[in-house]
């Protein structure tokens, strides 16, 4: 098993940045893919960006590329998502996963949850 533990988030105003964190602990994220996902109020969980730890090739989805940038940090056993050129519609709750399995852009594709942190941009 793998705890997730988020952190980073906050208010700020549009084209501002934040930077969020999620550090495993129980297990190192050596063998897992790990992704992004946030949620709105009243809205499906949808999908941000998907990493392997081991092959590092990430995958954005296109309302955040060019913006985000997903990184790890390997003594720390953590990943990072920056987000920058922040814009009111991407205020939702986010949430890191993990998976020992395949690349996935689906919420079903993931074991391990976060508990969520959350992202407010100000018009």
């Amino acid at each position: 098993q793998v705890q997730l533990v988020e952190s980073g988030g906050g208010l700020v105003q549009a084209g501002g940045s934040l930077r969020l964190s999620c550090a495993a602990s129980g297990r190192t994220f050596s063998t897992y893919v790990i992704a992004w996902f946030r949620q709105a109020p009243g809205k499906e969980r949808e999908f941000v960006v998907v990493i392997s730890w081991s092959v590092g090739t990430p995958y954005y989805a296109d309302s955040v590329k060019g913006r985000f940038a997903i990184s790890k940090d390997n003594d720390k056993n953590t990943v990072y998502l920056q987000m920058n050129t922040l814009k009111p519609e991407d205020t939702a709750v986010y949430y890191c996963a993990a998976t020992r399995g395949y690349y996935s852009r689906s919420v079903s594709g993931y074991d391990y949850w976060g508990q969520g942190t959350q992202v407010t941009v100000s018009s």
